[in-house]
């Protein structure tokens, strides 16, 4: 009978699939599911909405899309691969979230809402021959597309898909959104010698000393960072290869430099043996080598020794100031360093317990050495991040702490970039704004290299309502520290919203919220870019999430905390959420 014949229509299928997906769930299930949800929510719902289609079939690695539009398909897919590569800008390569995508215009089958037949099968097969952040389209999609889109298809031939009868032409999209997100794909090689200095690995056979042979490398970082004529990258991005096989040319090429260093330490009683090599990243070549078997209170020398051999074998130019900065390290007594490295160690991993834990240490390092100026500015720091997350009950002395600490350690070293680094971050949260710019512009000074102050000045600016200004320390930064913390992307958003670059805040958000799903004020924030936007309705689910991951979220209380020189810019904040009709 009439009626009992099946419903068939034209569409254009497109088809996503995760790379990587069991990995990704092996490595952190949870993690890796919060992750898809906020890909979801933040890139391919408002896109496929945005392009008219239609999501007809979720699987845990996959998603089925139908488009009434050709042309509409292929745009929505080139979309999602450039936002999903933003997202995935300044991740390690074992935590991206990549997607391949094939996309067929076909004959489908209509059943509720569902649908079926080779034009959805088609599609599904088609994604399996994509790169990771690649597209493939059928022959017939793309004869349909024609002159419609500026895009170029590389012709693939026939191919024999899996439980398709005849053969398939296929086309690969050539948009360069099909090549890997590597961060390393877009930097080019700075202007000056550039250098990673990878984590020394443990050889003591104790995995407790790794502290340790960290401090080394770490204290070699600091020392080549303050030489104007290198590019150092950051000791967050330099770590990111701790314990990973991978080749010295692929690291070069994913944090944009030429030089790396890399090397061993073996601890035992009261000897050390440090071995380094620096080599060519382009070529894979030994630019120099060496072993040093020493006393255990020699090894300050030789971290010395290593960077003067490093900037004698770059023929790097040192200025007399630089020269300066490069003598000594600030104690001779190995105790309070050891107990320093252990303190600062834990005090970057931002958490309230080991913020306790390394306010102890470096409490007992300068009960050891009262003239060790890095303790009193770390001590300083531990105070300060204890009051910005709010880790005690009674926080209200904990910045006059952090001030009395950072002034100690400033008076000990004023040469110490570190310790202005962070007498600027107490004086933003004191608002004393023009203080705390002038203290990131010496820790610059100081260290041109210097990622977190970079990033420090430029969320400084902002908060002095200096937006236009605080967009290229920022950058910066994150050119300097590839792997970069994700909290980096909300404060380059809020210069670019404080700028009213309203799309560019939002793309920058959207990142943020794939790298950290449970974030709150990133969902408010990007909520006021849609309420300037004119896109209420995306803005009120923006909010309700936020309250679903925070029922205790105030603007009130965001007000009084937040440290902005002038009220109006944080009304700014406020006339886009009620451009949205929020808060309800």
């Amino acid at each position: 009978m009439a009626e009992d014949r099946a419903q068939r229509r034209l569409a254009a299928i497109l088809a996503i699939d995760v790379v990587g997906y069991s990995r990704l769930m092996h490595h952190d299930e949870a993690g890796t599911l919060a992750a898809l949800k906020s890909l979801h929510r933040t890139v391919l719902d408002p896109l496929v909405t945005e392009h008219q289609g239609r999501i007809f079939k979720l699987m845990g690695d996959g998603v089925l899309v139908e488009f009434a539009s050709a042309v509409n398909a292929v745009e929505c897919a080139v979309s999602m691969q450039r936002d999903l590569a933003l997202a995935n800008d300044g991740l390690p390569p074992d935590r991206r979230v990549e997607i391949r995508i094939g996309i067929n215009l076909g004959d489908v089958l209509v059943e509720g809402n569902d649908l079926y037949g080779d034009g959805v099968n088609i599609a599904a097969r088609l994604q399996e021959l994509a790169e990771p952040g690649g597209i493939c389209v059928s022959s017939k999609l793309r004869d349909e597309i024609g002159n419609k889109l500026s895009l170029i298809f590389d012709d693939l031939g026939q191919q024999r898909l899996k439980n398709i009868a005849a053969p398939v032409r296929v086309c690969r999209l050539r948009t360069g959104v099909h090549e890997p997100t590597s961060i390393a794909t877009r930097l080019p090689l700075p202007d000056k010698p550039s250098i990673a200095i990878l984590p020394f690995d443990n050889l003591s056979g104790d995995p407790g000393q790794q502290y340790f042979s960290d401090g080394i490398s770490e204290d070699i970082i600091t020392d080549l960072s303050k030489i104007s004529g290198l590019f150092v990258i950051a000791r967050n991005s330099a770590f990111t290869f701790r314990g990973k096989s991978v080749r010295i040319q692929e690291i070069s090429r994913e944090l944009g430099v030429r030089y790396v260093l890399e090397g061993s330490v073996r601890r035992a009683g009261n000897r050390v043996r440090i071995t380094t090599q620096l080599i060519d990243g382009t070529t894979g070549g030994h630019l120099w080598a060496e072993r040093y078997d020493r006393d255990l209170t020699d090894f300050f020398a030789v971290q010395d020794e290593v960077t003067r051999e490093i900037v004698a074998a770059l023929a790097i130019k040192l200025t007399p100031d630089e020269r300066q900065r490069l003598i000594g390290r600030g104690t001779d007594n190995l105790e309070a360093y050891d107990h320093l490295v252990r303190g600062t160690h834990l005090a970057f991993q931002v958490t309230n317990e080991t913020n306790i834990e390394a306010g102890k240490l470096l409490e007992r390092a300068i009960e050891l050495d009262s003239q060790l100026a890095r303790a009193f500015t770390m001590l300083s720091h531990v105070q300060l991040l204890a009051y910005v997350n709010g880790w005690q009950e009674h926080p209200e002395a904990l910045p006059q702490r952090a001030l009395e600490l950072a002034l100690q350690a400033i008076a000990l070293d004023n040469d110490d970039p570190e310790g202005h680094w962070n007498l600027g971050l107490i004086y933003l949260w004191r608002r004393q704004h023009d203080l705390a710019i002038a203290a990131e512009q010496r820790a610059l000074h100081l260290n041109p290299n210097f990622a977190s102050a970079h990033a420090g000045l430029g969320n400084i600016l902002h908060y002095t309502g200096r937006s236009p200004e605080a967009v290229e320390p920022l950058l910066t930064a994150m050119r300097l520290d590839p792997y970069y913390s994700e909290i980096w992307l909300h404060f380059l958003a809020l210069a670019y919203f404080g700028t009213g670059r309203y799309e560019d805040a939002a793309a920058t958000l959207r990142r943020r919220i794939i790298r950290r799903p449970d974030t709150d004020i990133s969902r408010v924030l990007l909520a006021a870019c849609y309420g300037y936007l004119g896109r209420g309705e995306e803005a009120r689910a923006l909010w309700q999430e936020a309250l679903r991951l925070n029922p205790q979220y105030s603007l009130e209380q965001k007000r009084r905390i937040l440290p902005y020189k002038n009220s109006s810019d944080f009304d700014h904040l406020l006339d886009g959420l009620h451009k949205a009709g929020l808060p309800e």
